[in-house]
């Protein structure tokens, strides 16, 4: 592993060099963010302070929203503040702390939303079995495995990126720190790199894409001996999933599954996928789901009532 680089810090493009869009950016990454982490956070307390939503699914949503905190967290606050600086560098240990924090999040989002896919097929297909397959000690197993696997990943990827050298070129064409931008900086061959980093990440999404869409026809096609009401209700669930997941890994099997090449939209495509999806997933979920919407009404319900409580005392 080459750890020896003449490279101790990186220069970061961002989205654009431009004063005034980088101010543009500035403000719309800021409600992004924003937008972001008031949308998830609200479905985490609300899945944690409600008892109607103790299902595997919510037990699922509440950590798929806590990876998706996390994932955009990992990349939006820098890049916020990096559109207000003239100069945007970040060290070498920061960039290779960024590669692994966004692949560990983004890994785990990949392998939550296959156990929610396991957990519709499971309710919709073997619907009398379902409490006692999907139970809580299982569920708690799978979301383990699925952070251990993450972290597997991640490390995987940490090890690709420290194995490049760097003796020359320290400018990203990025807003943040990833192996394919990475891969243009290293003064030798990336080829074999390259081909790990496709097997690696670029499976991970493609077979676990295939995978899901796989599930969900025939979880819709079993929809047929349901009925009208139960057809209803599920068909809904399996929508929004169903959006969430291309959404999610349309943009990322386009960037990882090709070879070392760039093109001018990646940046904006990246953008989607790191912040546009974990923006829209609390949207999502809660639009389309009664019962989500429903604790909500009811945990603000219980905000105000407490406030006036407090503000009778006084």
């Amino acid at each position: 592993m080459q750890l020896n680089n003449s490279v101790t810090e990186f220069i970061l493009l961002g989205l654009t060099q431009d004063p005034f869009w980088k101010k543009i950016v500035f403000v719309s990454m800021f409600f992004f963010y924003l937008g972001t982490l008031l949308g998830n956070l609200l479905i985490i307390i609300t899945i944690k302070t409600s008892q109607t939503l103790q299902s595997p699914m919510y037990f699922f949503l509440f950590y798929l929203s806590l990876s998706d905190t996390c994932f955009s967290t990992s990349i939006a606050p820098r890049m916020i503040v990096d559109a207000l600086s003239k100069t945007d560098t970040i060290s070498f240990s920061e960039c290779m702390i960024q590669v692994f924090t966004s692949h560990f999040f983004g890994c785990l989002e990949i392998f939550i939303l296959i156990l929610m896919a396991v957990d519709r097929y499971v309710a919709i297909c073997k619907p009398l079995h379902y409490m006692t397959i999907m139970s809580h000690r299982l569920c708690g197993v799978l979301v383990a495995v699925a952070w251990v696997g993450s972290c597997v990943h991640s490390l995987a990827q940490i090890f690709l990126a420290l194995s490049l050298p760097f003796c020359g070129p320290n400018v990203i064409d990025h807003y943040f720190c990833d192996l394919q931008p990475l891969l243009k900086l290293a003064c030798s061959d990336t080829y074999v790199v390259n081909l790990l980093l496709v097997s690696n990440s670029g499976a991970i999404c493609t077979l676990s894409f295939v995978m899901l869409m796989f599930s969900y026809v025939i979880i819709l096609h079993s929809l047929r001996n349901h009925s009208a009401e139960g057809r209803k209700k599920a068909l809904s669930t399996c929508i929004s999933h169903i959006i969430v997941v291309v959404l999610f890994f349309g943009p990322c099997i386009f960037i990882y599954t090709r070879p070392a090449t760039t093109f001018p939209m990646d940046k904006m495509i990246a953008v989607f996928y790191t912040l546009g999806t974990p923006l829209l997933n609390p949207l999502i979920y809660t639009l389309r789901n009664a019962e989500v919407k429903s604790a909500m009404r009811k945990l603000w319900s219980k905000k105000l009532i407490s406030d006036d409580s407090t503000n009778l005392k006084f």
